[in-house]
């Protein structure tokens, strides 16, 4: 990709070690682990309610609007 062979990561690794350190460094790769996930979970939870509402209306199930419902009240009452 980058022409980075495995001498090169391992360099750039062993620099970053002496920067931050195994705690802190351990601490990082925690948070993005934990980061990473979040969005996962996020777009995946996003994803679903439209994929249902999707589905209702190709199924003919949309929901009625609340025009329509107020429409149907009035006319029911007279």
């Amino acid at each position: 990709m980058f022409g980075l062979g495995m001498t090169e990561l391992l360099v750039i690794l062993a620099i970053v070690l002496l920067i931050f350190g195994p705690k802190r460094l351990k601490n990082i790769g925690s948070d993005l682990g934990n980061a990473i996930k979040g969005f996962r979970k996020a777009v995946t939870e996003d994803e679903e309610p439209k994929q249902q509402t999707e589905e209702r209306v190709i199924e003919g199930e949309a929901q009625p609007n609340s025009s329509t419902n107020a429409d149907v009240q009035q006319d029911s009452k007279v």
